[in-house]
């Protein structure tokens, strides 16, 4: 039986980061991994197909739109897909990092059997162990998810046929990521929310934005919504709601929740505990119910996003090697949405911040006003910039359209510094190039200061 120092447990983000800081530290690693390639499910079912997806949806002028199947869509994702997985190979090879394809079960609280797709089982000894299996979409007991027409945030990476309408079950990021994709490909779409608002951790004034602007490119959207019961034939998906609706579509796919990748891997046999989810319950450095067994990313829940669950591997690798958990960066982390225009955001939003009773106030920058955003013909979206009142420190950046994912950092790095460091007065004194995005935050820090009375 091989014996490591430390044997980590998927290879998404999470199990990356850890595998790499684990190895130029020194220690003996391996890292296993149930796809039949190393990236876990970020690289194959998560973040890299759908982003892949909605950049290919994004290329396709008007007429391709009407023409092109989603099939040869994912055909094209794939090649991304490809790119990534050989370039993370090429870590664990020159990292000296075993790679070790299969399914992990632990068989005692030291020793794991790894279970390959051939059916062969080879015994594991590690120290350590660090667990980032991720999630998988939640399965209600009533739904047929072995109908072809009755997809989710997996399966539909593999669906083959080209759909005329799609009904999504869901108001989180991966549902109104989707829609977004589906609704370019000229596909009807019908996004299904169970509660009053979509994603209603973002501020007010950008989900009013996004449902605005995806009801204008046509998707239909029914808030405040329950499931009662689905019926599919060998033609169509019925969702019965119990408003007594029946929404009829080609496909269903069925985006709301998941549950974290622990069953069947022994945790609760030797002692490790999991919530109702199936999650991991951790402590603040990042260790089970057992000390010698951590886990990050997804599948101990919050935040869920693959920026964090890389930097989660590094904080539980410092500490199983110093003693130390450096958590600290995981403040003001910034939100990445990638619906069709994309979101966003870092810091309080306006709601939280009148709860709290924080005297704020509002700098805009719309796009269709910046010299770039008009060279580009992509003049759709606002920068958002709340700052309080007296001291003029930033307190959120919001933004909504083209680049947003990439222009938060500005903001962030803003954020991150100390006392004068961080107020509205940085973007108003210096000098950005022109015509860039990057020139949103000169105009709204203007804008808010006009807004103020300093006197």
């Amino acid at each position: 039986m091989k014996k490591y120092d430390v044997i980590v447990i998927g290879s998404g983000p999470g199990g990356e980061g850890a595998a790499m800081k684990l190895s130029k530290e020194g220690k003996i690693v391996a890292i296993v991994e149930s796809f039949y390639e190393v990236g876990g499910n970020c690289t194959h079912r998560g973040t890299i197909p759908s982003k892949a997806l909605r950049h290919c949806s994004q290329q396709l002028s008007e007429a391709e739109m009407a023409n092109t199947s989603y099939p040869n869509m994912v055909n094209k994702a794939s090649t991304v897909i490809a790119q990534q997985v050989k370039l993370r190979k090429s870590f664990y090879s020159r990292n000296d990092v075993d790679v070790l394809h299969g399914f992990a079960k632990f068989i005692s609280t030291n020793i794991i059997e790894v279970k390959n797709n051939n059916g062969l089982i080879e015994q594991y000894e590690s120290d350590v162990f660090v667990i980032a299996t991720g999630t998988s979409p939640y399965h209600p007991d009533f739904i047929d998810f072995n109908n072809p027409r009755i997809l989710d945030s997996n399966s539909i990476l593999d669906f083959e046929g080209n759909p005329k309408s799609i009904t999504i079950f869901g108001s989180g990021v991966i549902a109104c990521e989707y829609a977004s994709i589906f609704r370019r490909l000229s596909i009807k779409v019908n996004l299904i929310n169970t509660s009053d608002k979509l994603l209603s951790f973002l501020d007010d004034e950008i989900i009013d934005a996004l449902s605005y602007h995806l009801r204008e490119c046509g998707v239909t959207i029914r808030h405040n919504e329950q499931l009662e019961k689905v019926v599919a034939d060998d033609s169509s998906v019925s969702l019965h709601l119990k408003s007594k609706k029946i929404i009829k579509s080609d496909v269903l796919v069925y985006a709301q929740g998941r549950s974290g990748n622990t069953l069947g891997m022994g945790l609760e046999d030797i002692g490790v505990e999991l919530d109702n989810r199936n999650l991991i319950k951790i402590n603040a450095n990042y260790q089970s119910s057992l000390p010698h067994i951590y886990a990050v990313g997804d599948v101990i829940g919050y935040p869920g996003l693959a920026s964090a669950s890389y930097d989660q591997g590094r904080f539980a690798a410092s500490h199983i090697v110093h003693g130390e958990c450096e958590s600290v960066l995981l403040e003001n982390m910034p939100t990445g949405i990638y619906t069709i225009p994309e979101i966003s955001c870092i810091g309080k939003t306006e709601r939280e911040l009148t709860e709290e009773k924080v005297p704020y106030e509002i700098g805009h920058s719309f796009f269709k006003h910046l010299a770039y955003s008009q060279i580009s013909g992509n003049t759709t979206g606002v920068l958002k910039i709340l700052f309080h009142r007296d001291t003029l420190e930033l307190l959120g950046v919001h933004c909504f359209g083209p680049h947003s994912a990439e222009i938060i950092h500005i903001g962030q790095a803003i954020m991150a510094q100390k006392g004068e460091g961080n107020t509205l007065r940085y973007f108003v004194n210096t000098t950005f190039n022109y015509p860039t995005m990057a020139e949103a935050y000169r105009v709204a820090a203007l804008n808010g200061l006009n807004r103020v009375d300093l006197h």
